[in-house]
């Protein structure tokens, strides 16, 4: 890359000193021959007033010595023409005369000579030409000192150059010994900053370095994730390992203890077949998000169904259906959902108030519209959630404080409200715990995009 770009630059450099050189030296060229022009015009004036004669007999091609004369122009010649166009007379400073016509015309170039022809009044015509070679001569000695002295700057800037681009690409060399350190497993290295703030390779580095501290956070998640899968899958596996080898060794020796150990063999399948499930389902939604079968709905639907399972799970536990807030009665609340995702959503939360809360324990479910969203909450009356906890309350595995928890109950595995959050989100939608809302313990309430609103999206 440093060549690469030193190699452009350098083009760029040798393009603009040749280009500027080449529009200087066509300006001072001319210039020159204007003045050589602004020379000759007078010159020839002076001649068309004079005889031919004064130069030589009639048909003389006289050479003579270049003598003091005009500026910019070391050899000259002159030729006096008759009305015919043949040559009277002429004279020069040269070895050869320039190709001249006998019509005249202002400053014009022949080979290397600048000529003029002026009509005489008698008749006739004079031309006069000067050489150029001291103006090119001119011209080649400035090209000369433009030659070298571009290849000295090209060769100067060129050294600079490589010690600037090279001092220039340091950060780049710094980001890429810092992906290498990484790519080796070190996720703890970061990008040293020091650099000018607001530059881009500033901001660059504060971007990677945020980038980094995410995946090191990321693989953090990872590894933790992974050995509280492992923790969770080995306490079903070992019960069902144990009531195995017990009811091999004979240890079940009469129908009811064999009874007792095939059903607890049955519960941690079914508790390790739920969680797989689980598991599987998360890994769905982070890899392509939820399938969703979208169709308007109402959830009155779901809150009617979440009635249905508090009393089934707690016959005994008051259970009613207001709006928002707990404030009037439920209400219309259309959205445009799948009712299969979203009653899971619902079975979720039911089953935290029935695993969280005492029985008998007042609950609440709140449905209706606040603006433009249609709502649907399920709050209980339990010991509420500690702010500490609220923090983490969505977070995979994690379980919360035991006393929430109700004696004798599964509590699952912390995956419940995760799945919750997932399912809600990927309908475009919010989960969030409530607080403030009046209820004593904890509100979770769901926000999606009002039948009318989800139209539009």
């Amino acid at each position: 890359m440093r060549a690469r770009l030193l190699l452009i630059t350098m083009a760029l450099l040798v393009v603009g000193i040749v280009g500027s050189d080449a529009i200087v030296l066509g300006a001072l060229r001319r210039h020159l021959v204007e003045r050589v022009d602004r020379q000759l015009m007078p010159l020839a004036q002076l001649m068309a007033r004079l005889e031919p004669s004064t130069l030589g007999p009639p048909g003389a091609d006289v050479t003579r010595q270049p003598g003091g004369g005009l500026d910019l122009v070391a050899e000259m010649a002159i030729v006096y023409f008759d009305p015919a166009g043949a040559v009277i007379t002429s004279v020069h400073t040269g070895s050869a005369l320039p190709r001249l016509a006998a019509a005249p015309r202002s400053a014009f170039t022949s080979g290397n000579w600048r000529a003029v022809v002026v009509a005489r009044p008698g008749g006739g015509s004079v031309a006069v030409a000067g050489s150029l070679s001291e103006v090119n001569g001119t011209v080649r000695r400035l090209q000369l000192v433009c030659a070298i002295t571009g290849l000295a700057l090209i060769g100067a800037l060129g050294a600079a150059g490589w010690f600037l681009v090279r001092a220039g690409l340091r950060p780049l060399r710094t980001i890429e010994e810092t992906a290498t350190a990484i790519a080796a497993g070190d996720l703890t290295h970061r990008i040293p900053g020091g650099g000018h703030p607001g530059a881009e390779i500033d901001r660059l580095t504060a971007a990677l370095n945020g980038m980094l501290a995410q995946l090191e956070r990321a693989f953090e998640a990872r590894g933790q994730f992974v050995a509280d899968v492992s923790h969770e899958l080995r306490t079903p596996l070992f019960g069902i390992k144990g009531s195995t080898e017990l009811a091999l060794m004979g240890g079940a020796s009469s129908p009811v203890e064999v009874e007792r150990t095939l059903r607890r063999i049955d519960t941690e399948a079914g508790r390790l077949a739920a969680l797989v499930e689980d598991l599987l389902l998360l890994a769905r939604l982070d890899v392509r998000g939820p399938v969703l079968d979208l169709a308007p709905m109402d959830l009155r639907t779901l809150a009617a169904s979440a009635l249905g399972d508090l009393r089934a799970l707690d016959p005994g536990r008051p259970v009613r259906i207001t709006g928002p807030g707990g404030v009037g009665e439920g209400a219309a609340a259309p959205v445009l959902g799948d009712e299969a995702r979203l009653r899971q959503v619902v079975v979720n939360l039911v089953g935290n108030v029935h695993a969280h809360t005492p029985p008998g324990a007042p609950a609440r479910i709140g449905v209706g519209r606040v603006g433009s969203h249609s709502i649907l909450e399920i709050a209980d009356s339990g010991p509420g959630i500690s702010a500490a906890e609220e923090d983490r309350l969505f977070d995979r595995f994690h379980r919360g404080d035991a006393s929430r928890s109700r004696q004798n109950v599964n509590v699952g595995y912390g995956l419940g409200l995760a799945i919750v959050r997932s399912l809600v989100e990927a309908h475009g939608g919010r989960v969030e715990l409530v607080r403030g809302g009046g209820d004593p313990g904890a509100t979770f309430r769901i926000c999606l995009a009002g039948w009318e609103d989800s139209q539009k999206l």
